[in-house]
């Protein structure tokens, strides 16, 4: 893997809205009350968007995740757990609409869902999973730590909806992480190149699910990249070592350490969560000519 891409692999990276939802204060910030009792007593809603990315590489076109599947919404038995749906609309509310799939939102920004060539999963919650029907043909790629929790008793209690991941027609790829020689990335233990070209770079973030991974995006003409999925619902938060309501506090207390020691080697990189609100402004400084 080159150690600094200068070709300019990646002919434009853009981001695109699945619908929006709302998260508890407790769920998006943090909190000192148990779980349990923020998700039944909190009356207040905070709303993210639903993000996914598109990176238009040279070589084909790649996703970094692919949303939520609006039929959630209007499908009351899309949640096989009746848990599932008691808890659901409890810790979120979604607005959906059906023009809000991938395959609609692709077709907006001028590509057919059949041109996709790989999407990047950053980890399997429905909201990242939801449009994997509509791209068969692409590879999934997704850690193979997370990919493991499917074989766990009960996935949907950590909302991994099985029937919704297991589909016929998906083309799923579990990945390694392989060690690095770049002093930039060794620290986070391994990596992987998904065009082989030090373009899109896989990371191991884990503290959100098991496996989270992020992906870090290196092309001439424009800044460093660093998608981290949900590893933090803000980046102020991450760089401040504020832990959400939910996640391994161990692991993301870790993964935030190597994030923020990637931005002092990167001191121009971009972090750019996935249901950061101001997300899109954050991408846009990124493309901005370097002055």
């Amino acid at each position: 893997m080159p150690d600094n891409p200068i070709d300019r692999c990646i002919e434009n990276l853009r981001i695109f809205s699945t619908g929006t939802g709302a998260l508890h204060p407790e769920h998006r910030n943090g909190s000192r009350k148990p779980q349990l009792w923020w998700v039944l007593t909190s009356k207040s809603w905070i709303k993210v968007p639903l993000n996914a990315f598109l990176i238009e590489h040279r070589d084909g076109l790649v996703l970094f995740d692919t949303g939520i599947d609006p039929t959630i919404k209007s499908d009351p038995s899309y949640i096989d757990s009746a848990i599932g749906r008691f808890l659901l609309k409890r810790i979120f509310q979604l607005d959906l609409g059906p023009n809000d799939g991938l395959d609609q939102q692709l077709m907006s920004l001028g590509h057919r869902a059949a041109d996709i060539q790989k999407a990047v999963i950053s980890h399997l919650h429905f909201d990242h999973v939801g449009g994997i029907a509509h791209i068969p043909q692409a590879e999934l790629l997704v850690s193979r730590n997370e990919w493991a929790q499917l074989s766990s008793p009960h996935p949907e209690r950590e909302w991994i909806l099985r029937e919704h991941i297991e589909l016929p027609s998906a083309n799923w790829r579990p990945i390694d992480f392989v060690s690095t020689n770049d002093p930039v990335l060794s620290p986070f233990g391994g990596c992987y190149d998904v065009m082989g070209d030090g373009s899109i770079v896989l990371l191991p973030t884990p503290g959100h699910t098991p496996g989270s991974l992020s992906a870090l995006l290196r092309s001439e003409g424009m800044a460093p990249v660093l998608l981290i999925g949900d590893l933090s619902y803000d980046v102020d938060m991450l760089m401040n070592d504020q832990l959400p309501g939910t996640g391994n506090g161990e692991q993301l207390r870790q993964s935030f350490a190597k994030v923020r020691a990637l931005k002092e080697q990167l001191p121009n990189l971009i972090i750019i969560a996935t249901h950061d609100q101001a997300a899109k402004v954050k991408l846009k400084a990124a493309k901005a000519p370097s002055p």
